[in-house]
């Protein structure tokens, strides 16, 4: 089923709904923690607080520091409308998982390009460390998307959640269990979550996504923390759609469509508890100790493949 309309929908709820995810995350963490904590929609806030300031732009900077923001913002929607969400529909055969992926790694190279643009040793300093962590998980992302794919027979993130509702539970095998553990730790990663980094710290010497965002201001700066936001939710929706996207509207009807929203919610919530129970009972990790975890991931990923062939 291909709706552009239905896509556009669905990327809207993504972009609206991406704010309040963090909202949720921190509010529950601070729950755990035993403190009170911003409101949940605090986050929306702040975004509208930077939006009606203007941007200071270091001197040092070029056009690639102006344009980055935009870029990445770009690159989120671009995915945004290639993700299905609770309905299995998408700009056909535009919507495959590995252009999703090629497109974070394209807002991730423009995002380390600017912090080096900008001259700031800080940014430098994220931007390696940036580097690093994405050469190790980016094989690991594309095993877990290929383990999903060899069972569906399709790259296609809308095929897949087709062929897996339709199939329901005799296609549920331990190669999506081991993917999908695989891109929960790259989920972390990649969205730059304990115990990979600490998002809501700013001592210099731990940063790694924070010190890249050093040196924006304003309007600037919220379009990299919508972006941020963005992926988040993004990276949640493409690991319940491509490997457990059950409850997901095959048909546009109005009970089906209620139904797989009120299931993507569900999903959302819980990968957000989730991710804030991580964070309030782990600690962030040595930087030199996130290899270890990080080819755990590839090894996850690498066993969901050769799972398929052997069982």
């Amino acid at each position: 089923m291909n709706d552009p309309l239905l896509a556009i929908i669905q990327a809207a709820l993504i972009l609206g709904l991406a704010p309040l995810v963090t909202g949720i995350i921190r509010k529950v963490k601070a729950v755990l923690q035993s403190r009170q904590g911003p409101p949940i929609l605090q986050p929306y806030y702040d975004l509208q607080k930077l939006f009606r300031k203007s941007s200071v732009v270091s001197s040092d900077a070029s056009w690639v520091s102006i344009i980055t923001p935009y870029v990445c913002m770009a690159a989120m929607v671009v995915a945004a409308l290639l993700v299905p969400v609770f309905v299995t529909a998408s700009f056909g055969s535009l919507g495959d998982l590995i252009v999703v992926v090629y497109l974070f790694a394209t807002a991730r190279f423009f995002m380390a390009l600017a912090a080096l643009d900008a001259g700031s040793t800080f940014g430098g300093m994220g931007s390696s460390r940036e580097m690093m962590i994405s050469s190790i998980i980016e094989p690991a992302i594309l095993l877990a998307i290929f383990s999903a794919a060899l069972i569906t027979g399709t790259t296609d993130l809308a095929g897949i959640s087709q062929v897996l509702v339709v199939g329901g539970y005799d296609l549920v095998r331990p190669t999506l269990f081991l993917a999908f553990a695989a891109f929960f730790i790259a989920t972390l990663a990649e969205n730059a979550r304990i115990p990979f980094d600490n998002p809501a710290t700013h001592l210099e010497l731990t940063m790694i996504h924070e010190a890249m965002l050093l040196e924006y201001s304003g309007k600037k700066l919220a379009l990299m923390e919508m972006a941020s936001m963005t992926k988040l939710v993004l990276f949640i929706a493409i690991a319940w759609s491509a490997f457990f996207p059950f409850g997901m509207a095959t048909e546009v009807a109005i009970l089906p469509v209620a139904i797989g929203l009120i299931a993507f919610l569900v999903k959302l919530l819980l990968f957000a508890l989730a991710i804030a129970l991580i964070e309030s009972s782990m600690s962030k990790m040595r930087l030199f100790r996130l290899p270890n975890l990080l080819t755990g991931s590839f090894i996850l990923a690498f066993l969901a493949v050769m799972s398929f062939y052997i069982l």
